[in-house]
């Protein structure tokens, strides 16, 4: 697995500001956390979507192509780091641990 955080500048408060991935061997996510600039956050992964996030529907392209556009930044994460927004996101959406 990887692990990935992409940071997102942009003025929509729609639109997350982090998106917070978890990729298979082949780039596809298999979860995700979103965050937003009030800081409410949504998931997606494991068949269990919450606040109306939903995986993407194509494999992560290179992070040398996503942080080609200006808005965009990318940083690698460690699975704990993912784990403990991903549980974060988890209670505070669904009350479960």
């Amino acid at each position: 697995m990887r692990y990935s955080r992409l940071k997102w500048t942009h003025s929509s408060p729609t639109e997350p500001i982090e998106i917070l991935s978890e990729h298979d061997q082949d780039g596809w996510e298999c979860r995700k956390v979103e965050v937003f600039v009030d800081g409410s956050m949504r998931y997606a992964g494991d068949g269990d979507p919450a606040g109306g996030s939903k995986l993407s529907l194509i494999p992560c392209p290179p992070d040398e192509e996503v942080v080609s556009e200006p808005e965009f930044r990318v940083t690698g994460m460690t699975q704990a780091e993912f784990e403990a927004v991903w549980n974060q996101a988890r209670r505070v959406l669904t009350g479960a641990v």
